[in-house]
Order: C-alpha cells, then sequence, then structure tokens
C-alpha cells in the first residue's frame, strides 16, 4: 500500500541545538535507510510561513501498523504532528503498470 503522510516538526522549547542538529543527522540517516528499504518513495515540503517546517511523503508499507511502526522509529518522531492518507490506485493513473 502507498500512503501520503504531512508532517509538522515542532522542536520543543529549551531543546539544546546541539541535540536538533544530532536529531537532524540521524533523521537523515534514517531517511535514506528507509529509502534503500523502498518504503520512503517522494519527499516534498510543503510551502508555509516562514519559521514553520512541514513535509509531504509518499510511504510504502504492506499495513498501516507497518507505517506506524516505521514512523515511529524515526529520531524527530516525538517532535512530529503527523497525518496518514491511504492511498489506492485510480483507473486513469498514468504511471506505468508493472507487467
Amino acid at each position: 500500500m502507498e500512503f501520503l503522510v504531512e508532517f509538522e516538526i515542532t522542536v520543543p522549547y529549551g531543546i539544546p541545538e546541539s541535540e536538533v542538529a544530532e536529531r537532524q543527522t540521524a533523521e537523515a540517516s534514517a531517511a535514506a535507510k528507509l529509502v534503500e528499504d523502498g518504503h520512503l518513495l517522494r519527499v516534498w515540503k510543503r510551502p508555509v510561513a516562514p519559521g514553520d517546517s512541514r513535509v509531504l511523503s509518499l510511504y510504502r508499507a504492506e499495513s498501516e501498523p507497518e507505517l506506524t511502526g516505521l514512523l515511529q522509529a524515526l529520531p524527530l518522531y516525538d517532535w512530529m504532528r503527523i497525518t496518514v492518507t491511504p492511498l489506492a490506485p485510480h483507473p486513469n493513473d498514468p504511471a506505468p503498470v508493472a507487467r
């Protein structure tokens, strides 16, 4: 299944910049592993007000529980507000069909 995942990251007040930087580096490594494993397919930045951080991602997982586990393992998970939308194939999708 594919899922559209939108998340907004809010760093809690008082977190040291060093911890933010460490988690961001770890997040980039975790995302690279998700790409390698075929779970993270695409990532976009959503235009929002300065200082806000919103990301749209296209994920692939066998089920919502599997996706939840993948997201909960992210280093920034505790700072994320996440919205997940399951996606279903559309008959007019122009993407090539695997045969």
